[in-house]
């Protein structure tokens, strides 16, 4: 095992309950293993600290997988994927049948994603640590919960980062040709070998049945429409009208698979291949709710200036351009951008379109992203409800 010293008057985070310790903090390792192997960390002065696994590789040296003096094995593992997921059963119901099982560092399982596809699984194994437990991973899902399936999508920019080659494709079981899955009692096809992450955005299940509360009679632009959840929950609450904004055709293809799944016709529906910036810009189009889901726009923090710049672009554009008494609902997905900068990312936009805006919710992902209180990393997800007055 690993034992890894910090340097003097580093040790406070880990203290606290950060599960990260990067390279800078480190000040020797008695190196005694495999990259992800376990290892004991120690305070400057030789005081244990923790439990965790190391990786040189990465700049994350070391993710912390417990605070007491103990083993962590396969059977501390199944402790806690199956309390993981038991915490899932208050979401999981006769109208939910998808979410998120396991989350990371959420759920002090640094390094795995387990997510729930009706009765199959779609895992990702993110880090060194974890693909040493990839056997017992599978095994412990498959007795937990004897999934008809489980797809890896261990395809990610983490893996590289952690010096480990991409991993995807199915580890037992089939997934079925149309795969479906139910949310808040709507149908949503999920593409779980090709699709973003898993497949699916389960972290705004709770935000998109939010949205049924200001659809009814409005006109609608979803904008970066992905699968077009947002606008199948809209038109299950009465919305006039919705246009589907995405550049991307197969992303438009999919949302349109999935309006028509649940039986709502496309007289209301407009699909539009498009640049979201030019598209808002210059339509003439009127519009009294706007969704504002983009990707990704800082992948680390080098990108963050340009994200920002971005984000402020996008919002300032919508609230010019929406209908008085109109609502925004406005995302960012950007582990750089936390939620007090993003909302004053908002404000600048607000303050410079000479509008008077309310914010009516703050939102979060849901309640299957659980997040580590410690880790601040953890709440990736974050979004404003805006009313736009005059």
């Amino acid at each position: 095992m690993f034992e890894v010293y910090l340097k003097a008057g580093r040790d406070k985070p880990v203290r606290m309950g950060h599960p990260w310790i990067f390279s800078g903090a480190i000040s020797k390792v008695v190196e005694t293993g495999e990259n992800g192997g376990q290892c004991r960390i120690f305070s400057h002065n030789g005081e244990y600290l923790a439990l965790g696994y190391y990786n040189p590789q990465s700049a994350i040296n070391v993710r912390i997988l417990s605070h007491h003096n103990e083993k962590f094995d396969s059977d501390t593992l199944k402790f806690r994927i199956a309390r993981a997921v038991s915490a899932r059963r208050a979401i999981l119901d006769n109208k939910t049948d998808s979410c998120r099982l396991v989350n990371s560092e959420g759920d002090f399982v640094p390094g795995l994603i387990v997510d729930k596809y009706s009765s199959g699984l779609v895992i990702q194994i993110l880090t060194a640590g974890m693909e040493l437990f990839r056997n017992s991973i599978i095994d412990i899902l498959n007795q937990e919960l004897s999934p008809a399936f489980i797809y890896e999508r261990s395809d990610t920019d983490a893996r590289k980062r952690e010096g480990l080659a991409e991993s995807s494709g199915i580890l037992t079981g089939k997934v079925p040709e149309n795969l479906l899955l139910s949310e808040n009692g709507l149908k949503f096809r999920a593409d779980v070998e090709s699709g973003q992450k898993t497949g699916f955005f389960f972290d705004q299940r709770q935000n998109r049945n939010l949205l049924k509360r200001y659809a009814f009679d409005r006109r609608m632009c979803d904008c970066f429409c992905y699968s077009g959840a947002f606008s199948v929950n809209a038109l299950s609450a009465g919305v006039k009208s919705v246009d589907l904004v995405d550049i991307s055709r197969s992303a438009l293809r999919w949302a349109e698979e999935n309006v028509l799944e649940n039986g709502f016709s496309k007289e209301k529906v407009n699909f539009i291949s498009s640049d979201i910036f030019k598209y808002l810009r210059e339509s003439d189009r009127k519009y009294d709710l706007i969704i504002l889901d983009p990707p990704k726009f800082a992948r680390h923090p080098g990108e963050l200036r340009t994200a920002c710049r971005g984000y402020k672009d996008i919002n300032l554009i919508a609230i010019k351009k929406i209908e008085p008494e109109g609502i925004i609902f406005t995302f960012s997905c950007s582990n750089a951008v936390d939620p007090k900068l993003f909302r004053q990312i908002v404000f600048s936009a607000a303050a410079d379109a000479g509008r008077q805006v309310q914010v009516l919710h703050v939102l979060s992902s849901g309640p299957d992203h659980p997040v580590n209180i410690a880790h601040k990393e953890g709440e990736y997800l974050k979004g404003l409800v805006l009313k736009v007055l005059e």
